[in-house]
């Protein structure tokens, strides 16, 4: 087995690695003048089981053309199997039609990715779960949840709390959470008038007086997450905590975040975190390498990866 990062969270790459008493493979990953991607692998690959980790974050487009020549430089030099670990799947948000004329760029990027010499994929939360039947290749979605549970219990213990979704489509995922750590649901219900703008409209469920916990795959803009917040306090809530997965904040979100009722964000290092990021006092950072190393293991010895999650 051999693990190759690339330069989008080489920090989580490295933390794999050290689960897993590795080193990584040597390679070089750079740019031409003209910012053309260039790659070259530094040691012999032939008969290798390699595992390609480059999460798709910001940049998105050098990013994942960063995983596209590295899976073809390995294929062509003669990889027994290459498996692309790619805890945040880029595009997941256009995994569907909105509208006349409008792509579905979740599935262009998977057939770019099997293309390019996919055997596997191995990914976390993807945004939405139809986006594994747009793969003709195996596909392990790993859940952020184990973390997170544990992190709860060890931070909220006695308190009265319930699970929120911040939208309709996140009610799975809040359930799910809800029921493994025995507390209520509660669901938002609001209407977005375009795209990167919610506005709350109404919450279903009982929150007065108690600890709401807003759980989501991924917080970009995070205007829906503080709207939530605020609309939560409103109607009575003691506190509010989020734990998002994929904590992509671009733009003014940290800003946002800070000057919101949140009184903590919890997100994973499926991206690599921003220097505004490391700096907010409200937001917190969980690392998956453990989950994400285990997960490459039980791959690379053919166990189950499922059984991760009973």
């Amino acid at each position: 087995m051999k693990l190759i990062a690339g330069n989008s969270n080489r920090v989580l790459a490295e933390a794999i690695a050290s689960h897993l008493g590795m080193a990584l493979t040597k390679a070089v990953v750079r740019r031409f003048a003209d910012m053309e991607v260039f790659v070259e692998i530094l040691e012999n690959v032939r008969g290798e089981d390699v595992f390609v980790i480059q999460p798709t974050s910001f940049p998105t487009n050098d990013n994942l053309m960063e995983l596209l020549i590295t899976m073809d430089a390995l294929k062509r030099g003669s990889a027994r199997r290459i498996t692309a670990v790619v805890p945040y799947y880029g595009y997941a948000r256009q995994d569907r039609k909105t509208g006349p004329r409008s792509p579905i760029s979740a599935k262009l990027v998977a057939n770019l990715l099997t293309v390019a010499g996919a055997d596997r994929m191995l990914t976390m939360d993807l945004h939405a779960g139809q986006i594994q039947g747009f793969f003709d290749i195996p596909l392990d979605n790993l859940h952020a949840a184990p973390v997170f549970i544990k992190h709860i219990k060890q931070t909220m213990k006695d308190q009265n709390i319930v699970v929120v979704s911040p939208d309709v489509g996140g009610v799975v995922r809040a359930r799910s959470l809800a029921k493994r750590i025995d507390a209520d649901l509660a669901i938002i219900d609001k209407r977005r008038e375009q795209a990167g703008v919610s506005e709350v409209m109404n919450i279903i469920g009982e929150v007065k007086g108690k600890a709401c916990i807003l759980v989501d795959d991924i917080a970009d803009s995070a205007g829906t997450l503080c709207n939530a917040a605020v609309a939560l306090m409103d109607a009575g809530a003691k506190s509010v905590k989020s734990y998002i997965t994929h904590g992509v904040l671009s733009g003014e979100a940290v800003t946002r975040v800070n000057k919101s009722p949140l009184e903590k964000l919890v997100i994973t290092d499926s991206i690599l975190a921003t220097p505004e990021v490391k700096a907010s006092g409200k937001i917190e950072q969980l690392s998956v390498a453990p989950l994400l190393a285990e997960a490459v293991l039980r791959i690379s010895e053919e166990r189950s990866v499922s059984s991760l999650f009973e």
